[in-house]
């Protein structure tokens, strides 16, 4: 296998992890806040911030050393715009991502608390999730550019 080839495997599996932890992740939170039911809400919180630090910081790492490198490998400069763009997109993605890995944390901790007293979900879990669904919309919106931007490549120079 040339190194071309095992690059681009890299950032192709590096961004299915990434897209797929961030869609199911939060599939499966909002799926427990509407349940309502405060055990399951802390388990997929806590599990949340597992998948997090367990697979979606490990892509957020990979993601944009091996799209440089395959920039590099096929001689593209990073100002072309299709590259260009998708980098800003990339840091606009981090930019919601970042807020969300403290938001989910204090999530899991705050509703481990309530669990553990038999208490429902509060005003303060829905405060924070309603900040973690709004950053969550540009993030994944900002990502199905990528996608779009990495497959068809538009902007010509």
């Amino acid at each position: 296998m040339n190194t071309y080839l095992a690059v681009k495997w890299l950032h192709i599996v590096s961004a299915t992890i990434l897209f797929g932890t961030g869609l199911g992740t939060a599939f499966f939170m909002w799926r427990a806040m509407v349940s309502g039911n405060i055990q399951a809400i802390t388990v997929v919180a806590a599990n949340v911030v597992r998948a997090d630090t367990w697979l979606t910081t490990p892509a957020v790492l990979i993601q944009p050393l091996s799209g440089i490198w395959l920039a590099h490998l096929l001689g593209w400069p990073l100002g072309t715009r299709w590259i260009a763009l998708s980098l800003i997109l990339f840091v606009l993605v981090g930019c919601c991502w970042i807020p969300v890995l403290f938001i989910q944390a204090r999530v899991a901790r705050h509703t481990s608390v309530l669990a553990s007293q038999d208490l429902p979900v509060d005003g303060e879990v829905r405060r924070l999730m309603r900040f973690w669904y709004g950053l969550g919309w540009p993030a994944f919106i900002a990502m199905l550019a990528i996608f779009y931007l990495m497959v068809f490549k538009p902007l010509p120079d």
